[in-house]
């Protein structure tokens, strides 16, 4: 198949389009390079993953529809895979036109020309945040009437539309919702980075809360793994939760940091912010029936990977904005 997919330089993204070449399909991917976190992660995996691979990628924001345009009349793909996004729930406190933007309009451009150009085939990457409140393990069926934040109520205007284009013009989608997808080149604001470069820097660990709160941690191997087995479907509409099922205290992750690292973090509490809940946990009983999909990274295994990258690549990494 020929498949776009954007956000290719981002964490998920260029998992997923290196893992698609490894199967043998023809990828065209975009990404704006932008500076939403420091811009040294994304030219690190465009170096170490998407030019190894020779993953073929244009310099473009898919918020401008030009640009969007022209992608897709050109290359004519069987599917596109829209994992460009801005993420991260505080910061989308600040800044909720940038979410809108890139979340929202960038998906409803991608639709329209996707709709203009006959490609039918949309996957879209949504996240665990959409469930707010919800009773747990969180299910694809549950009501979302309890967003905290203006990136989870984006991501659920773009999973509307989606659901709008399958009802108005036939569109076969996958939404997919990624819970606290972690790994190798992991986002600068994620907790797995931030806590691995404090302990290994001997700096003090923020940490909001007690610690006591769980995360369904996902490692991003994994995640591509579902993304990409779902490429070739025709599903009419449906929603599929990524995550392990297994849902970890902080502070438990950061006890497995400290082994696998050899050092003893110094914590310093902060309150605990009204935009997170006090854990999720993932009902992935759909993606294993649809998909034969199970998590296969365990939270060791995982959290070494994180460690193991960040040491190899201390010379820089311990100088990234955070």
């Amino acid at each position: 198949m020929k498949i776009v997919v954007t956000g290719c330089a981002g964490f998920i993204g260029s998992r997923v389009a290196t893992l698609l070449v490894e199967q043998g399909h023809v990828v065209r991917g975009i990404d704006n390079l932008s500076d939403a976190y420091d811009v040294r992660m994304k030219d690190w995996r465009v170096d170490n993953l998407l030019v190894p691979n020779s993953v073929d990628w244009v310099n473009g924001d898919i918020t401008d529809l030009a640009s969007v345009r022209e992608l897709i009349e050109d290359f004519n793909p069987d599917a596109v895979i829209n994992l460009a996004a801005r993420a991260g729930v505080r910061q989308s406190i600040d800044n909720p036109w940038v979410y809108y933007d890139t979340n929202v309009t960038g998906t409803l451009n991608l639709l329209e020309v996707c709709k203009d150009a006959g490609v039918s085939r949309f996957i879209l990457a949504s996240t665990s945040s959409v469930y707010g409140k919800n009773q747990m393990p969180f299910s694809e069926d549950a009501v979302i009437d309890s967003l905290l934040s203006p990136y989870a109520a984006s991501k659920k205007a773009a999973e509307d539309l989606c659901r709008l284009y399958n009802y108005l013009f036939d569109f076969d989608v996958t939404v997919f919702r990624f819970f606290t997808v972690y790994g190798p080149s992991g986002r600068p604001d994620m907790s797995l980075f931030r806590f691995v470069r404090w302990i290994v820097e001997g700096d003090r660990l923020q940490l909001n809360g007690d610690g006591t709160q769980q995360r369904d941690f996902t490692h991003v191997d994994d995640v591509a793994r579902g993304v990409v087995a779902a490429v070739d479907r025709s599903p009419g509409y449906e929603t599929i939760n990524l995550g392990s099922d297994r849902p970890v205290e902080i502070n438990a992750v950061i006890d497995e940091i400290e082994s696998v690292v050899g050092k003893t973090a110094t914590i310093e509490h902060h309150p605990f912010p009204a935009t997170d809940v006090m854990a999720t946990w993932a009902n992935i009983s759909r993606a294993r029936e649809l998909l034969g999909w199970e998590p296969q990274v365990d939270l060791q295994s995982g959290v070494a990977s994180v460690v193991n990258w960040y040491m190899e690549n201390r010379d820089w990494a311990s100088k990234i904005s955070i």
